[in-house]
């Protein structure tokens, strides 16, 4: 296991209601749940049980109703947001990958995985360069100058992985990447996600149903009714 003393994520007494009075609704009810830099973890549970509510607080997407949430070393929300620039901390600390790609279809590979540090300030020369180092790595430098819709599934979300990672977040959410993929690319997503997880120290926490990635997780946070509990995983080998 990654060292636990280190910060990556880091979730506390975390609370979600929707609505007021005899209407609302608890979503989260108390969220614990700790990820270390490095480490690749599974939140699994039925639909409706908070997985999203519990993605969209850590991804700075709505904001929680009470609790502290720590991402590397910043404490973004302590029963009020402690950042101001929540459009910078998403787009500066935070990479998603989504279970569709979305790559933006008028721009090469390249150009996809360099636009959020252009976006960030960064020259174009920089960000590119960022862009290819990351391609490089993920074996898909060969198709830098192709377009997202001459592709394979594999590749694109290969691309979305990169993307995620240019920015160097100390956090990455990747919900159900491997759904639309099938078992030999699934597992191939997830070997690059644990590979780019210690390469880069990046905390990544896997929202998935899928049963062929499930046994590769060390650590695991069923969460159900809100609440989550911690088990260890199968660790199933990658390699």
């Amino acid at each position: 296991m990654a060292d636990m003393e280190k910060t990556g994520i880091r979730i506390e007494g975390l609370r979600k209601r929707y609505g007021e009075g005899d209407t609302a609704v608890d979503a989260l009810k108390g969220v614990d749940m700790q990820v270390a830099p490095g480490e690749v973890v599974g939140l699994i549970g039925p639909s409706g049980s908070g997985k999203s509510t519990l993605l969209k607080c850590l991804g700075a997407v709505i904001e929680p109703s009470a609790g502290r949430m720590t991402l590397g070393q910043d404490l973004i929300y302590n029963d009020r947001w402690e950042i101001a620039d929540l459009r910078a901390l998403r787009r500066d600390k935070i990479g998603f990958v989504f279970q569709a790609p979305y790559l933006i279809p008028f721009l090469d590979v390249t150009d996809n995985v360099a636009l959020l540090p252009m976006l960030a300030g960064e020259s174009n020369a920089i960000a590119r360069q960022r862009a290819r180092e990351l391609l490089e790595a993920l074996d898909v430098a060969h198709r830098a100058r192709a377009m997202p819709a001459q592709l394979s599934g594999g590749e694109q979300q290969r691309v979305a992985i990169a993307r995620a990672l240019v920015n160097r977040p100390p956090v990455i959410l990747a919900d159900e990447p491997t759904a639309p993929l099938d078992s030999e690319r699934a597992l191939a997503v997830i070997r690059i996600l644990n590979q780019m997880a210690r390469q880069f120290d990046t905390a990544i926490i896997v929202v998935t149903h899928d049963e062929k990635i499930i046994p590769t997780f060390k650590r695991i946070y069923h969460i159900r009714d809100g609440r989550t509990h911690e088990e260890a995983g199968a660790a199933m080998p990658l390699e």
